[in-house]
């Protein structure tokens, strides 16, 4: 999500495949699953990516009432076409009332982290919605698998690629979708960015440069790796430099070097990196230099390529994206971006199609994360031929 000075979600004290490429199978054109035409333009790519008119909205219950539930995921549901807030999982009371009052949730539909896997048995509710710390995604995924219902996670997908597996097989197993919560996948400026890149309309790139870094406060304890832990600004928001790099390059990188920040505030950074510069290589030779941190701002991902450029900045921020080219600006608006999401996921379920930001895609960013600690400890240049090879086509497809 969004970087920010303010936690989308809060500590919790009461614990209690659109297109993907993989080996073997064929490219899914799949529109009306946050699918393009071929043909797309900046002004295209600002239309709605999901199905108008469904005949039924699916319930979503959101598990964890935190910042990022209360001021964007709530909300956006509000916005949406095929689907509507259902349900609720909390672990204080206080929340519980308020979110029903607010909106007029009925208390069948309310949970706390205890009488979860009841859930099981409420019809109302179609799809769980993940929205809590980093390392506690693997156990809710999973047990919302188990009680039968299809499931968004927010990213990153989890600590590390086999908690990921863990996740996409309780999935399969259940034979329910998993999408991972990648908002920019279905944000027309990302998606122009998508587009300009993959399809190489400047020609090939040869550098793209990915940043992103907020000022980390207090008011979360976990992103700090307090309490349940799990943070630090590389999973948080260094994530979605590996993923612009990726969807605008239409490539994986087959290595990664890293070094981390030297640290300013040994008490605030005692547990997780304070920065992170790291670098993305690729196939073709292409490099990109990315950067990640919690003690500063920055917010942009550019292509230079052998005809031009193009670039956002802000690049991930929840609004007010902008994004030019080396022939002018582009013209696009801001949309909201989760509304654009979660409506996409619900189409996919009623049609019955692949989501375009399934497991899959998560698990490959969390063994990127990996091997980029992993360089950072050694020094060393770590190699990614074990990487999931998934990529997300949709800004090509009709």
């Amino acid at each position: 999500m969004q970087q920010s000075s303010h936690s989308r979600r809060q500590f919790i004290y009461q614990m209690g495949a659109a297109s993907v490429v993989l080996p073997g199978l064929s490219v899914l054109g799949l529109q009306s699953c946050g699918g393009k035409s071929d043909k797309a333009t900046a002004e295209s790519a600002s239309s709605t990516t999901t199905t108008q008119g469904s005949t039924r909205k699916l319930g979503i219950a959101l598990v964890g009432l935190g910042q990022y539930s209360e001021g964007q995921l709530a909300p956006a549901l509000e916005k949406t076409t095929n689907c509507r807030l259902a349900g609720i999982v909390t672990g204080t009371p206080d929340k519980a009332e308020k979110w029903k009052s607010k909106y007029n949730i009925p208390e069948k539909n309310i949970y706390d982290y205890k009488t979860f896997d009841k859930i099981a048995d409420n019809p109302d509710i179609d799809i769980v919605y993940v929205v809590l710390p980093n390392s506690m995604h693997a156990e809710y995924v999973i047990r919302a698998a188990k009680a039968g219902k299809h499931v968004i996670c927010e990213k990153p997908m989890a600590m590390n690629a086999e908690e990921c597996q863990q996740m996409i097989d309780a999935c399969k197993k259940a034979n329910r979708q998993l999408s991972i919560g990648y908002r920019l996948h279905f944000e027309p400026h990302n998606q122009e960015m998508m587009r300009l890149g993959q399809k190489e309309a400047f020609g090939k790139i040869n550098r793209i440069v990915a940043e992103n870094g907020q000022v980390q406060d207090e008011s979360s304890p976990w992103r700090l790796g307090r309490g349940v832990g799990g943070g630090g600004p590389l999973r948080d928001v260094g994530v979605y430099c590996i993923q612009g790099a990726i969807y605008t390059k239409g490539q994986i990188p087959i290595a990664v070097t890293a070094r981390k920040h030297p640290v300013t505030d040994r008490e605030k950074f005692s547990k997780i990196e304070e920065g992170m510069d790291f670098s993305l290589y690729f196939p073709d030779g292409t490099i990109a230099g990315c950067k990640a941190s919690f003690n500063d701002k920055y917010n942009k991902l550019r292509a230079e390529a052998a005809k031009g450029w193009f670039e956002l900045s802000p690049a991930y921020a929840y609004d007010g994206l902008e994004g030019k080219t080396s022939q002018g600006k582009m013209e696009i608006e801001n949309v909201p971006q989760q509304a654009h999401q979660m409506d996409a996921f619900a189409n996919c379920i009623l049609q019955n199609k692949p989501t375009t930001v399934p497991g899959e895609l998560g698990k490959r960013d969390v063994q990127l994360i990996e091997a980029i600690f992993e360089a950072a400890r050694t020094g060393q240049k770590v190699l990614t031929k074990d990487v999931v090879q998934i990529l997300d086509k949709s800004a090509l497809m009709s």
